[in-house]
């Protein structure tokens, strides 16, 4: 009797096993994409090569998840990826001298092309300057200097 529950046992285990291996390859089978990143410079379209490309995939509740991949790219300015899976992905792209990139882009098709152009940083807003057409000058502040006098 003893053995027969040690026979059964083993035969629920290898079962729970097989249906556990059986799941993880329905979820290894859906579809995946071949991304192709083609990062360059937005001024003169002139390939970024370094850049680092951050994937991350974002679920339906508009968060991303924890896992993703980072990429270089090449003296082109291109970096591909074989596996990106078909749905939401968040796509980050940083390169020194340059903004940070960031969107997100749906991957629905067994091949695609992202074509993605870097801007040089821009100059910095801040309250507390007067940004009004003609600005006051600060009590604190010098006189500007007189354009009609000479100098000595």
């Amino acid at each position: 009797m003893n053995l027969w529950r040690v026979v059964l046992c083993g035969a629920v285990f290898v079962m729970l096993a097989a249906s556990a291996a059986f799941a993880q390859a329905d979820k290894d089978d859906s579809p995946v994409c071949a991304v192709t990143f083609v990062v360059t410079k937005a001024d003169s379209g002139k390939p970024v090569r370094n850049a680092a490309v951050i994937m991350h995939p974002v679920n339906p509740k508009g968060r991303q998840d924890s896992t993703g991949a980072e990429l270089k790219t090449d003296g082109e300015g291109k970096t591909n990826y074989d596996y990106a899976p078909y749905g939401k992905l968040r796509i980050q792209v940083l390169a020194p001298g340059f903004q940070t990139y960031g969107e997100d882009f749906e991957i629905d098709k067994p091949k695609m092309e992202i074509a993605i152009k870097l801007k040089r940083p821009q100059g910095q807003y801040s309250v507390y300057e007067d940004h009004s057409p003609n600005p006051t000058p600060k009590p604190d502040a010098p006189p500007p200097p007189n354009q009609n006098q000479k100098p000595n």
